[in-house]
């Protein structure tokens, strides 16, 4: 009768562990630093927005021309326009949205969770 090596049937074993340690510790790191992603993606929306509405309603520009001026580290926040309402969406995925729109004078001006509310 051969014996067999019990090691030598689950050599998969460590690999697993090792990576199912590794899934835990990049879940703890998300949600120990979500708060801090969360309002950098706000952040980013709504400067996004604000500085796209003013590209797009103010000075004229096309939304493919406006979409230069993003600043490095903004790459994931994508735009959306509006033009009978004179807006422009702003939003990272899963994280946050903005928006902002030309009032008269007074250039572009973000909405209020309430006016975005409303908007949806």
């Amino acid at each position: 009768m051969t014996s067999v090596d019990p090691r030598a049937r689950h050599w998969w074993y460590w690999p697993v562990r090792i990576a199912a340690l590794l899934v835990l510790i990049a879940g703890a790191l998300l949600i120990w630093q979500w708060r801090s992603l969360s309002m950098q993606a706000e952040l980013g929306a709504r400067y996004t927005a604000r500085v796209a509405c003013s590209c797009r309603y103010v000075e004229g520009r096309s939304l493919q021309s406006c979409e230069t001026d993003n600043e490095p580290g903004t790459e994931i926040v994508s735009m959306r326009d509006d033009p009978a309402n004179k807006r422009m969406f702003a939003s990272v995925p899963l994280l946050a949205e903005a928006a902002a729109e030309k009032r008269g004078d007074f250039g572009c001006v973000l909405l209020t969770p309430e006016e975005l509310d409303a908007v949806d």
